[in-house]
């Protein structure tokens, strides 16, 4: 079952997301107080995020939808010569198949919220991408929305 957490929809400091829980569920511009459940679609991708982290035991899953509905599943890599987060890598792998946009994306992680460059990501193919932050149980924390 997915639920949510709350969160704060007010600007934090510079590193105050790492201490305050709920300051950690506070990203961009608006968060939602209480997560509305994620519809069929959405699930899929927090489903899909978390499936491409445990198939590697990684960090941290991702999965992106594009605007015909194709869906993009990734884990972070951290190689000595090669370091992508997880959205990073499910971004640019919708992008080199040739997504001309991005509806929606999920991190599934350990951490506190994703990281600013992750969310830019997302943002500079799919502007008006919902972005779902989800624990490995698939509890939603956060609902990230433009």
């Amino acid at each position: 079952m997915l639920r949510g957490l709350a969160a704060d929809a007010r600007p934090t400091g510079a590193g105050s997301a790492r201490s305050d829980p709920v300051a950690a569920a506070t990203i961009g511009i608006v968060s939602e107080a209480v997560p509305a459940a994620p519809g069929p679609e959405d699930a899929k991708i927090i489903t899909l995020a978390g499936s491409a982290r445990a198939r590697v035991a990684a960090a941290e899953g991702a999965a992106v939808r594009d605007e015909t509905g194709r869906t993009y599943a990734a884990a972070a890599v951290a190689l000595p010569s090669l370091q992508l987060s997880a959205l990073h890598l499910a971004v640019a792998m919708a992008a080199s198949s040739g997504a001309a946009a991005l509806e929606a994306a999920a991190l599934v992680s350990d951490g506190a919220a994703p990281e600013p460059g992750d969310i830019a990501a997302v943002r500079e193919l799919g502007p008006d991408a919902v972005i779902f932050h989800a624990a490995p149980d698939g509890t939603v924390l956060a609902v990230l929305r433009p």
